[in-house]
Formats: C-alpha cells, structure tokens, sequence
C-alpha cells in the first residue's frame, strides 16, 4: 500500500467545479479533526466504532453549513438562515416573518417549494414551531413550512451502524448462470456517487455497468490517499445491488458528500439527474425531520416520478422513529437484520416500525475504493477495492437489486413488482417481508 504521506496541500487535478467545493470542506474538517496524518487527540479505551462515530459527530460539529437540533429524541440537521415554504403560502409567511422583526428575502426554490433566506443567524426550528401553530393563524390554515433539513447516508449517525467499513477480501467472479437477473433494468442509485475508477477496477462487477459522467463522481479522498469518512459508500451500494441483481445497469448520482452529508437540494437535484431508463431508484440515507413531518420537498419531487420504484433506508438510529424518505407512502422502506446461528433477528442498530415495509441482511461485503482510513488512536485501515460495511444501506441495495431481479423473472413493472414484493406476510411487525 502507500506510504504514510503527509496531507496534499492542493486539491487533485482534473476535478469538476462540485468536486473541487467538496474537496476544499471535507480538507478544511478534516485537517483540524486528525482525519489525515494520523494526527488528533484519541480517548483513552475507544473503540474504533466509538471513534468512528465520534470524529463524524465532530465533523458535523465544524461544518458551518450545519445546524444541529438536539432536543433528546428530536434530533435532526439543517441549513442555518433558510426556511421551505409552499408556495401558496409564500406572501403570507414573508408578511408574517417581518412583523416579528426577521429580514427575509425570497431566494431560488427547489422540489415545487420556495425558499426564504434571513438576513441573520436565526433560531430556525423556533421559528417553524411558532408558524406551525395554529393559533398564530385564527379563521385560516397554518402554513406548510419546513427547515431545510440535511442528509446523511446510512452508514454514519443518525445512520451509524456503529463503526466504520472493514478490510475485507474479493469477491468472486459473479456466477454466470445469473447474469439474466435484472437485466434489462436501470437502478438509479442517489448517493455520493462513483469512485473514479469502479469500473477499471471492478470490470466483472461493475465495469460496462453504468455510464460514467465527472458530475457523478465521489470526492473520496481528503488529501493523497486518505479516505474521506463515507469515501466510497456509493460504490459499495453499487457493487451491492449488482450482487443482488447481476444483470442490471444503475445509474449513479451525487447527492451526497464525501463525508456522507447532503440536504434536500442535493437530494432532489440527483433525483431530477436520474436517466428516463431508470426504473427503480435506491436511496441508502435519510433524514429526521422536524415533528417527524413529511418533508415537502421529496414529497414533490417524488410525485413527479410516476412509474418508478423508490427504495430506501429506514436508518440506523435502532428507533422506531419515521426516518425519510423512506417513511413516504409510496417508498419502500428498509429495515436491517443481522444473520445468527439460528436464523436472521432484527439488528440492533435498525430503525424499525410498521413503516418498514422489507428488511434484509444488513452486514455485507462489496466493492469499495483503494486508499487508508486514518482514525485518530486507532490502526490505519488499507483498502485495496473491497470492503465490510453494516447497515439500512446495504440491506436497502439488495432489495433494490431483488426487486430489479423479480421485474425480469416476473415481467413485471417496478410498480407492480414492489407490490408484489411486499405482498408476502410479514417476517415481523415492525421489519417487514425478509428479503433473502
């Protein structure tokens, strides 16, 4: 593997205007949290689960384009000074925003809502709490409105399944007899999108697969080789689902960064990037939302997909909690289970509820990235293009990739195959069809 070399003081050439941004903030929090180097303070008797999911927490901490809620049982993140609103109620909110003393101005929308930006720093949770009630608003309907609420993917926290990926060995070659299984399908897979060289490095399992664009591409790296903390998560999903489903193509999009960090935008921007080939999309994160309301933005923006299945993760908080998207009527939701010398059992770090509506294996092993994991404390971690990971994530690809999979052995729709999917009873109330 390489040598322990110090941080790249200059960003990698050849990187797109998005790459370059996301270069430039994961470089400025990891720099000072001892992601690169080695460097960084360590806690005394940490585990390397513990420490994973610490630095995330501390990453989350340094982001200036975050804000985190943190009332217990209430937590979610979001973008400080905006405010979502529906459109209808645009002018009233504006009106009512100014009479409590706030500057507000209008700024561009997304996903069928408007955008209002404050002028300061403003307690934005607060503000959408006194909108929302309905006292505020005698003889009319409260307003819809919203944070801009952040993303996260479903290997960290408020998806961390507790630790970070593991060294793990190749695969083998994919088994020939299967490569009818979802071919002819498109899985769109929304996340941080695809290493730079899936394809050259994994020609049996990902090479000819899908159609590589530089927008599309993951950051990965902080710095020289040095992993970014989710570096690489949407080419394990990827490699996932194509075991799941051999024969199908997917069609990666970034909407995530590489420390796994997004928010609706990105979100709806990658939905909106998706191919008119794709038929299911596989969304490996989420979000907790203010009073556990649907978020308004992916409300919209999956409305207008008709025809396409939407898989996702139900999270990795181990609550019973609505994450979203996947809580959204017309989404699939994944639950996690772990495999035991008696059969599956739920995995402890699964969000669960009778919103899941399937459930697989959670700890899986697929195709990753090259370069090293530098936690501070703990062993550096080399990775030569395979991985272990657990979570909602990876039990979200196998059922996109099983349900591509019963679209060709069924010649069914992704439609009427995800009703048939989860037409089958129940492995648990609060987890769903098994999906073996």
């Amino acid at each position: 593997m390489p040598s322990d070399d110090s941080f790249a003081s200059r960003p990698p050439a050849g990187l797109s205007r998005r790459q370059l941004m996301a270069w430039s903030a994961l470089a400025a929090a990891a720099a000072p949290l001892g992601l690169v180097g080695g460097a960084g303070p360590a806690v005394a008797s940490e585990s390397p689960d513990a420490t994973y999911q610490r630095i995330f927490m501390e990453a989350l901490g340094a982001d200036p384009d975050l804000r985190r809620y943190a009332v217990a049982g209430r937590e979610f993140l979001y973008r400080p000074r905006q405010l979502l609103v529906a459109r209808p109620d645009v002018q009233r909110v504006m009106s009512r925003l100014r009479s409590y003393g706030h500057s507000v101005a209008e700024g561009v929308g997304f996903g069928g809502v408007a955008r209002l930006r404050f002028a300061a720093e403003t307690d934005i949770p607060s503000v959408v709490t006194k909108l929302r009630d309905p006292q505020q608003w005698p003889g009319q309907e409260a307003p819809l409105v919203q944070p801009h609420h952040a993303l996260l993917g479903f290997g960290n926290i408020m998806g961390n399944p507790g630790g970070p990926p593991r060294v793990a060995g190749a695969l083998p070659a994919p088994d020939p007899a299967r490569a009818g299984e979802g071919a002819g399908v498109t899985v769109g897979i929304c996340d941080t999108g695809i290493w730079r060289q899936a394809g050259a490095q994994h020609p049996q399992w990902l090479g000819g697969s899908y159609l590589a664009e530089v927008d599309d591409e993951d950051a990965v790296y902080v710095g020289a080789d040095v992993l970014a903390l989710q570096g690489g998560h949407g080419t394990f999903v990827a490699g996932v689902v194509r075991q799941a489903a051999p024969g199908v193509r997917f069609d990666p999009e970034a909407a995530l960064d590489a420390t796994g960090v997004g928010d609706e935008e990105m979100l709806v921007a990658a939905l909106g990037r998706l191919g008119p080939q794709v038929s299911v999309i596989n969304l490996s994160l989420g979000y907790f939302t203010q009073d556990d309301q649907p978020p308004l933005p992916l409300v919209n923006a999956l409305a207008g997909l008709p025809g396409r299945a939407v898989v996702a993760s139900a999270g990795n908080a181990g609550t019973s909690r609505r994450a979203w998207p996947a809580a959204l009527d017309r989404v699939l939701a994944v639950g996690a289970v772990t495999a035991g010398p008696t059969g599956p059992g739920p995995a402890p770090y699964s969000n669960h509820g009778p919103w899941v509506d399937a459930c697989a294996v959670g700890e899986r092993s697929s195709t990753y990235v090259r370069g090293r994991l530098e936690l501070p404390g703990q062993p550096t971690r080399y990775f030569d293009g395979f991985a272990a990971w657990a979570g909602t994530s990876f039990a979200t690809g196998h059922v996109a990739g099983r349900l591509a999979a019963l679209m060709t052995s069924a010649g069914l729709g992704a439609e009427a195959a995800r009703a048939a999917l989860i037409a089958g009873p129940r492995w648990h109330p609060d987890y769903g069809v098994l999906v073996a």
